[in-house]
């Protein structure tokens, strides 16, 4: 099912939460939305489901305007952060709650056949019969798909369904859910704030900020080519360098980048812990070690430049560094853009 967002717009007590939001979603694509807080996307999904009407605009699922269909009758599953499953049933109770009160009658046969079915799906055969209190978090999550599943949607929307879990079991249930994506193909809306699980997730980023959409694309797309420095800073840890810019060149006072499509003037260059490596010797930007901190794989190390700016990167664990030492950051890569 395609769904068509053209031009929606919310407003709750003179605040603008959407301001003329337009989307393509195709049939079977999973989308994120991901923005900070107060972005919109949690609005714009609740109107996709039909929780909140629209002010302005229209949503269509396929040729269908859905606009003013009741939540109801629009053939949406949504999985919620919390679960929010009824207590006092069991886990099979849960599942097949949606079956019994929708207008598609079942024989009970028919959904104690499809409870089975989705408890294999979702990998928990054998609970049918425990409560909610008697599972896992992750476990819960589940349940709360499997649910949503149950009736068939047309469209199914996550609304940050991992953020109630710790980051292993957000890990695994990241994989699972791509899996069981690929196997059942259907429509998928996502929210969430967390960028690695928009990234590892979803065939598309549509990234908002203040109500607007102002980058969409592939995980590639938007990661390798941010087209501003809120996406670039909102996509992860990243290093702010100042930076002068004359004839296409880039001064960061030790490095030199090309920048031929900067004006001349001030400019910022945003590096990721990655991006940058550690040289005693020289040929990169001076600065001074203030911290090594040792991790599994690696080790970060903060430093500052002889301009005083903070610099945070990662080299191999061998690399022997400690607070104190002098030497050089040399830059791999960098998203170069006119000063704010």
């Amino acid at each position: 099912m395609k769904i068509r967002l053209n031009d929606i717009a919310k407003t709750f007590d003179d605040f603008r939460a959407v301001r003329g939001v337009s989307l393509d979603i195709e049939s079977g694509e999973l989308v994120a939305l991901l923005g900070p807080s107060g972005s919109g996307k949690t609005t714009i999904l609740r109107m996709v489901a039909g929780l909140e009407y629209v002010d302005e605009g229209q949503i269509f699922f396929g040729d269908e305007d859905a606009t003013s269909i009741p939540v109801r009758e629009r053939g949406v599953g949504f999985v919620f952060q919390h679960y929010a499953l009824f207590p006092h049933m069991t886990v099979g109770e849960n599942i097949a709650f949606g079956m019994k009160v929708s207008k598609t009658k079942r024989t009970k046969a028919e959904i104690t056949a499809r409870v089975a079915e989705l408890l294999r799906l979702v990998q928990l055969e054998g609970l049918a019969d425990r409560f909610p209190s008697q599972i896992s978090g992750g476990q819960r999550q589940r349940v709360a798909l499997a649910r949503a599943l149950a009736v068939d949607p047309k469209v199914l929307l996550l609304d940050e369904p991992f953020g109630a879990l710790d980051a292993n079991v957000r890990r695994d249930l990241r994989r699972w859910l791509r899996e069981i994506h690929s196997e059942l193909g259907i429509t998928t809306l996502f929210v969430t704030h967390d960028q690695e699980e928009a990234l590892d997730l979803a065939d598309r980023v549509v990234i908002l900020d203040q109500g607007q959409i102002v980058q969409q694309g592939t995980p590639q797309e938007v990661t390798r080519n941010p087209d501003s420095a809120f996406v670039v800073r909102f996509l992860g840890d990243t290093n702010k360098l100042s930076a002068t810019v004359m004839g296409g060149t880039a001064d960061l006072g030790g490095a030199s980048l090309a920048a031929p499509a900067l004006p001349d003037g001030k400019a910022d260059a945003y590096l990721r812990p990655g991006d940058l490596s550690w040289s005693a010797t020289g040929g990169g930007i001076p600065a001074i070690v203030e911290r090594v901190i040792d991790r599994p794989g690696n080790r970060r190390i903060i430093a500052a430049t002889e301009r005083g700016e903070p610099l945070e990167f990662d080299v191999p664990p061998e690399i022997v560094v400690k607070a104190g030492d002098r030497g050089f950051v040399q830059i791999e890569r960098a998203q170069l853009f006119a000063a704010e």
